[in-house]
């Protein structure tokens, strides 16, 4: 889904740009709404893989090529704020979290590089907002994004349909005016 423009212009005075990440070590999911007459329009959804590092060890180019995906994104879409997913670790599975954690603070380094102010919300709090139950499951959440956005497809993968959720999630927070 990712678009081959070089540069997109600032947003201007009424269009304010949202960048949701769903965070990954292998595939993050990006996505980037802006308010266009209070509803929200997506200029681009797609994927940062990082599976060009074939080695489950080679964990920094990893970190190395999400973060050059995610600073990509920032400089051409110049959104005014990022939108990630807290952080949440099972018991069972520490390792995931600690490179879950890797993934999530590349992306900040990113926006604090940027000068982009960050907001986290809880899977819980996105997936309420959006579908009004908190324990929505990941097909749910797809038909709500192809459904209040107003696709003509579901968004897949769940990554893309996750960072939609997100910044959608952010949008309503805000009740952006357009």
């Amino acid at each position: 889904m990712k678009s081959t423009a070089a540069t997109t212009a600032a947003p201007t005075p009424r269009e304010r740009r949202i960048l949701g990440v769903d965070p990954g070590l292998r595939v993050t999911g990006y996505a980037v709404l802006e308010s266009r007459n209070g509803r929200p329009h997506i200029l681009e959804a797609g994927l940062v893989r990082t599976t060009e590092a074939k080695s489950t060890t080679d964990v920094a180019r990893r970190i190395r090529c999400l973060y050059d995906g995610v600073v990509e994104i920032v400089q051409q879409f110049r959104p005014e704020v990022m939108v990630v997913e807290q952080l949440f670790a099972h018991y069972e599975h520490p390792r995931t979290a600690i490179l879950m954690g890797h993934a999530r603070g590349v992306i900040l380094l990113a926006a604090a590089q940027a000068e982009m102010p960050v907001v986290s919300y809880t899977a819980s709090r996105v997936k309420k907002t959006i579908t009004g139950h908190g324990r929505a499951s990941k097909e749910q959440m797809q038909y709500s994004m192809e459904r209040e956005l107003r696709l003509s497809r579901l968004p897949e993968p769940h990554d893309v349909a996750d960072a939609l959720a997100i910044a959608l999630c952010h949008f309503h927070a805000l009740k952006l005016p357009g």
